[in-house]
């Protein structure tokens, strides 16, 4: 539910159907790539998705992977802006829009594992056009951080149909 709103965002709802099912997390992931074909690059897998959290994995392959072997700065990008993304949308109210604005990343350590990203935000209210800074820190297996983002949110009034 967005805060404001007594329905479901329409992602919320998706993900409210999948994530019961057997391979859900899987096939809600999949519906979100063919939505946004680019984060598919990166083969993500939601883990947790609600208002306020999102934490997505992603697998280390070769196709992710720098010259030394470890997962790429923009690949650990791309990972930060989906869970910033897709949280910022079911978070959002419903009469509001958003549209990524910034990136400022810090890279902590080198990622040599299967990364997650886990991005957080407060409550968004209705309210005029902003810029809502969105968190985002992506760990290794071992529960590191390996990588922290600042998502820079531009939060506006969706204009009348």
């Amino acid at each position: 539910m967005n805060a404001g709103s007594g329905k479901l965002n329409a992602a919320w709802a998706m993900w409210k159907r999948c994530e019961g099912l057997p391979f859900g997390k899987a096939i809600f992931s999949r519906i979100i790539c063919f939505k946004a074909p680019y984060f598919g690059s990166i083969r993500p897998r939601f883990e947790e998705f609600r208002p306020g959290f999102a934490r997505v994995s992603m697998k280390k392959r070769r196709a992710v992977t720098n010259h030394i072997g470890t997962v790429h700065a923009i690949a650990m990008c791309n990972l930060a802006e989906l869970a910033a993304g897709t949280m910022t949308e079911i978070t959002i109210p419903q009469s509001m829009r958003w549209l990524p604005k910034g990136m400022t990343v810090e890279y902590v350590k080198k990622a040599g594992t299967d990364i997650e990203a886990v991005a957080t935000v407060g409550e968004i209210a209705e309210g005029p056009a902003r810029e809502v800074p969105v968190t985002v820190d992506i760990r290794d297996a071992a529960g590191g951080t390996v990588c922290r983002a600042t998502i820079a949110m531009w939060v506006s009034p969706r204009r009348p149909s």
